[in-house]
């Protein structure tokens, strides 16, 4: 049975992956770690690396996650990266994010508002019902402020250009954090969220980009 290495979004944990059905594979989550000072994106994914204990392993990332899974893609090889919500290299990464790193408002962010839900980020998230709200309040409010703030960092500064070949791409057309551009497969009104309130076709999805020759 194959193995499955689930990375989290940005503020996310685990249990934005409850909703999908996985079916038979074998499951193992990726666990964020303390990012060390002045700690770069491809130095945090080969320090990820040694959670994966499987040789040329499956690779699901979400928003950030599918980030962090091109980088560690690039440190190890792997059989398959699907991405959910996210991006493949530095041009899909809208412009808006490029400017506030060179910027560097970022910094200006309050950490309250990443820490807590509020109408701006149920939003972006793509957040409508209470259940989804208050999941996505409960996931914000327990992230780590440090990781946060790092992983924010990387995210406006990412300055990847390799396009792994092995890599299937599962987007939203209505997302507003990383907008649509172009995808295998794609959810038509799918938003940032889809993960949650679209988990019925995203699993889909997923099952039909295992199956998927790369």
């Amino acid at each position: 049975m194959k193995n499955l290495f689930l990375l989290s979004g940005l503020g996310a944990d685990k249990r934005v992956f409850d909703f999908l059905d996985f079916g038979e594979y074998n499951v193992h989550h990726i666990i964020w770690i303390n990012p060390l000072k002045n700690e770069t994106i491809q130095e945090y994914a080969s320090r990820l690396c040694s959670q994966i204990h499987v040789a040329n392993p499956i690779l699901i990332g979400v928003s950030f996650g599918g980030m962090m899974a091109m980088e560690i893609g690039k440190v190890m090889k792997t059989e398959k990266i699907i991405l959910i919500s996210s991006a493949r290299t530095k041009k899909d990464i809208p412009l808006s994010f490029k400017l506030t790193g060179r910027l560097k408002l970022h910094y200006t962010v309050p950490p309250s508002f990443i820490a807590n839900n509020n109408p701006v980020t149920s939003w972006l998230f793509g957040a409508k019902t209470l259940a989804e709200k208050e999941l996505l309040s409960s996931i914000l409010k327990d992230t780590d402020i440090q990781f946060s703030n790092w992983a924010i960092d990387q995210i406006v500064r990412w300055n990847n250009e390799e396009a792994l070949q092995n890599v299937i791409q599962i987007h939203g057309t209505n997302d507003r954090i990383l907008p649509f551009q172009k995808a295998k497969f794609v959810i038509e009104g799918g938003e940032h969220l889809m993960i949650v309130n679209r988990a019925g076709e995203v699993s889909q999805a997923i099952r039909e980009a295992l199956k998927t020759s790369v």
